[in-house]
């Protein structure tokens, strides 16, 4: 019963490197393509649609059944196009702090209008693009100096597609049970679109008290509530 984790944007699997040790099962980590182990995919070529097909991909490969899927911020969009291609394989989702817009719209419209203005300059040529001073800002609120150096020397350029696409939500209306973890001192992904993102998806609700990337400030604490949810 393996734990699958997908990053958000400008991340890859190194994302999770800080929490793997601390989760009681197998832990796959995807890289979405455009970095890490599908570096070699064109950022600018990259849609929703391929992020979900290299999750299948890799769940596939290792022939992973009963997964508890974990998806990270903007990994909310990624999420239903996995349920809806490999169902069978999924016994529960967890969305951490994920964006979950209304359906056929685009993230963009959803998130913060500070944070939405930050985004639109960063978007050229289909490449997503934060600058280390704008992610610390909004990301690292709740890290000390050094976490906060390790964070952005992870941090990459993704792909305009997660975050200007329509996004498509069909694979929420599956009977798989889902929690939402609720982070409470979250500046990018903040309070108002989290109870949206809640309130379309009607999960579970577990609080944490962490800024946005959870899995590195309070990796022993977010691997808590994982494990329990896994059993």
């Amino acid at each position: 019963m393996p734990f699958v984790l997908i990053h958000g944007a400008g991340f890859g699997a190194n994302c999770w490197d800080e929490l793997i040790p601390h989760l009681n099962a197998e832990a796959l980590a995807v890289d979405l393509p455009g970095r890490g182990t599908r570096a070699g995919v064109a950022l600018d070529t990259v849609t929703l649609a391929d992020c979900a097909d290299a999750v299948r991909e890799d769940v596939e490969a290792k022939d992973l059944r009963d997964v508890v899927l974990v998806g990270h911020s903007f990994a909310g969009v990624t999420v239903p196009r996995v349920l809806d291609l490999i169902p069978d394989r999924i016994r529960h989702v967890v969305l951490v702090s994920a964006v979950v817009p209304p359906d056929g719209s685009r993230v963009l419209d959803q998130i913060d209008p500070g944070v939405r203005d930050l985004v639109e300059r960063s978007i050229a040529g289909g490449v997503y693009h934060q600058t280390r001073e704008g992610a610390a800002a909004i990301l690292c609120e709740d890290m000390d100096d050094a976490t906060t150096a390790s964070t952005l020397d992870r941090l990459i350029d993704d792909s305009a597609a997660l975050l200007s696409e329509p996004v498509d939500l069909s694979g929420y209306r599956r009977e798989i049970p889902r929690t939402y973890l609720h982070l409470t001192r979250d500046l990018c992904y903040v309070e108002e679109l989290q109870q949206r993102s809640i309130a379309l998806l009607r999960p579970d609700v577990v609080d944490l008290d962490t800024g946005h990337l959870a899995m590195i400030s309070a990796p022993g604490r977010l691997a808590t509530i994982l494990n329990g949810i896994h059993g």
